[in-house]
């Protein structure tokens, strides 16, 4: 089922970039477009994670390291039954942590020096876990190919902004409308594939932790936090992967309402639920 969405959603992917294309050069510009989307499908698939992780300078880390952070994800993804995914540290002092691959034998979860430094150990586990139930559920993949479409959606905005066009189209407003539809299209997008995802993302970790109350804690630590520092190199396009908004410092007003995370309270409230199931 999980990979029927995620051919559904490049499916949808490829629509919109012709749909842009055609915007821009009409049946040529269509044409142009679905070429350059079928190539961005096939390196999404293959290679967005490797993207992702390059992008935020994610170094691994192996058990020769002795290092704690590998210690907790190799003991939940027991419990969970998964195999081991590959494990990353970001230096970076704002307390974050996300997951990314594209199924259960090629996926990796990283987590910031500050996350490590800020929780304690049964916070870390239940933030890990949370993770770790995206990749159970396949989250990382279609999570992964959005980031990498987003990016290339902002870069094509950009370009229409700056498109030579002739003049009968220019009057007709379709630079103005691209530039305005296709970013709004990625919000939309990232918006409508991560909110349910956090949500049963907590609830995994609730379950393979059995103490939710460790999760609580932990996003209660980061909301904090997410308010006043932002990642170094957080971007839009990658912020849904995160568990918390990397940039929610900045995510006031309209920037709210499209957020790719559902509010800390609520997330914390339904987790609560899970208290006396355990």
């Amino acid at each position: 089922m999980e990979n029927i969405k995620t051919f559904i959603l490049m499916a949808c992917l490829v629509l919109l970039f012709m749909w842009f294309g055609a915007l821009i050069g009409g049946v040529g510009g269509m044409r142009i477009a679905l070429i350059v989307a079928l190539l961005m499908n096939f390196t999404a698939y293959f290679f967005s994670d490797k993207m992702v992780l390059s992008h935020y300078h994610a170094k691994e880390v192996t058990s020769g390291a002795d290092s704690k952070l590998y210690a907790i994800v190799q003991r939940l993804s027991d419990k969970a039954s998964l195999p081991m995914p590959k494990v990353y540290i970001i230096d970076e002092d704002a307390p974050n942590a996300f997951a990314t691959g594209r199924n259960h034998e090629h996926a990796a979860v990283a987590a910031t020096s500050g996350l490590l430094n800020l929780l304690d150990d049964n916070e870390i586990e239940g933030v890990l876990a949370h993770e770790m139930s995206h990749i159970k559920h396949y989250d990382i993949l279609t999570s992964s190919i959005v980031a990498v479409f987003a990016g290339a959606i902002a870069m094509l905005s950009n370009t229409a902004r700056y498109q030579n066009m002739n003049s009968s189209r220019a009057r007709q407003g379709f630079p103005l409308l691209a530039v305005i539809l296709m970013p709004l299209a990625a919000a939309v997008i990232r918006f409508s594939i991560s909110r349910t995802r956090e949500y049963a993302a907590d609830a995994g970790s609730a379950k393979l932790t059995g103490r939710p109350e460790w999760l609580i804690s932990a996003l209660s630590k980061l909301e904090g936090y997410s308010k006043r520092y932002v990642m170094k190199n957080a971007t839009n396009e990658t912020a849904h992967l995160f568990i918390v908004h990397p940039l929610a410092a900045f995510s006031g007003g309209l920037n709210a309402l499209f957020s790719t995370h559902p509010s800390t309270q609520k997330r914390i409230e339904r987790l609560k639920a899970f208290k006396n199931q355990f």
